[in-house]
């Protein structure tokens, strides 16, 4: 049974996935189904694990417990980001997606610290695990179930492009893998005689806390501000110098509020000698079209540029020329020349990589630097230099 089966029988325009509300119903539809899949399995894993007396499958029975709790919070975050913006929140409340993802990987945290500990103790007094073939068909039955469960919340979290239901699948498939050490170590109790459970159980409790703490890192990232995709970085980019008159992008900052709550902001550089309401009626019409087109909100600010100067082209040769010895530097804009006669300001803008370890006290001697190295090719130039960052790389 395919996802898209799935979500075209319980949700409505389900190929509107930019639309807040359908988005919405993917998460509730994941969260149920996570609902009564895993509370199933905890419920008879729980009595198993205590049937047979292996640390091991209740360890895992508990994860499945932590998995309820994950759907449950997947379910009210979806339901919470979807609340409208108001007063206190201009951009809405799209980042509870991302915040119920924290909890989520807090509490597979959790139950993974607590599992080490109780492994441990078993592993310092080992007891007897009963083996049960019941038991046994039982848990390779689950591993179906769970390998489902992954692909399924994998599938919508690629539809939409939902952290929270990504973890949630890759949580899935973690689960198989804890599920196949709790059949070695019944067949090892059961055909070797070899008590390994707390061993098994020692595994499993410490996969769960590696899981745990890699959707801590993927969830914190967006609300730390992570750098954008490269590809919307691209697109971005490509559509705005499709427009006519526009010659160059600089300065684009893009912010993430949540899944399709974003706002990217950028420099366009256009010729300074065409009529500032031609070139307004451009940049509103670029920002309109790409706003609806991209699904988020664009705001160009337009920085004219000479195309016309001989004085102004030459000069920005000299200085492309000069920092291809300045390795640090990635790009330059916002080239203007100011001030009369022989001794004038070339006024421009460089663009380091936070690749780029660069303190204060480093920008402050390149820009010396630089301003030494554009002398010995033109001794009447002084320089005005700011630096920038690229916030997209």
């Amino acid at each position: 049974m395919t996802a898209k089966f799935v979500i075209s029988h319980f949700v409505k325009h389900y190929e509107d996935i930019n639309n807040r509300k359908v988005r919405q119903e993917y998460g509730t539809v994941s969260g149920i189904i996570g609902i009564i899949v895993n509370l199933a399995l905890f419920i008879i894993e729980i009595i198993l694990g205590a049937t047979t007396n292996s640390i091991a499958i209740i360890a895992d029975a508990f994860h499945n417990l932590a998995d309820v709790t994950s759907s449950v919070v997947t379910l009210v975050g979806f339901r919470l980001s979807n609340k409208p913006a108001d007063k206190e929140h201009p951009f809405g409340h799209g980042r509870m997606e991302y915040i119920s993802a924290l909890i989520v990987s807090f509490v597979i945290l959790v139950v993974g610290l607590q599992f080490i500990k109780t492994s441990f103790d078993r592993v310092l007094h080992p007891q007897q695990v009963n083996f049960n073939i019941i038991t046994f068909v039982i848990i390779i039955l689950a591993i179906p179930f769970k390998l489902w469960l992954s692909y399924f919340n994998k599938a919508l979290g690629k539809m939409i492009d939902s952290s929270t239901l990504k973890a949630t699948g890759a949580d899935a498939l973690n689960d198989v893998a804890i599920l196949s050490g709790v059949i070695i170590s019944l067949m090892a109790s059961y055909i070797f005689k070899i008590d390994i459970d707390g061993y098994v159980g020692m595994v499993v409790a410490i996969f769960i806390f590696l899981s745990g703490l890699s959707f801590v890192k993927e969830t914190l990232n967006p609300l730390l501000g992570q750098a954008p995709d490269p590809k919307l970085v691209k697109e971005i980019k490509n559509s705005v110098l499709g427009y006519e008159h526009i010659l160059g992008v600089h300065d684009l900052i893009i912010h993430n509020y949540g899944p399709g709550r974003t706002m990217a902001s950028l420099h366009a550089e256009v010729p300074y000698n065409i009529s500032i309401m031609k070139i307004h009626e451009v940049i509103d019409r670029a920002e309109k079209e790409l706003s609806k087109r991209l699904n988020m909100f664009i705001v160009i600010h337009m920085d004219p540029v000479y195309t016309d100067s001989k004085e102004v082209t030459d000069a920005k040769k000299t200085v492309v020329q000069v920092l291809k010895k300045f390795p640090v530097v990635s790009s330059i804009h916002d080239f203007r020349i100011v001030g009369n006669g022989e001794n004038k300001n070339l006024i421009f803008d460089l663009v380091i990589s936070f690749d780029n370890k660069v303190t204060e006290e480093d920008e402050a001697k390149l820009k010396i630097n630089i301003d030494n190295a554009i002398k010995l090719e033109h001794p009447g130039y002084d320089t005005v230099i700011t630096i920038d960052r690229d916030y997209t790389s």
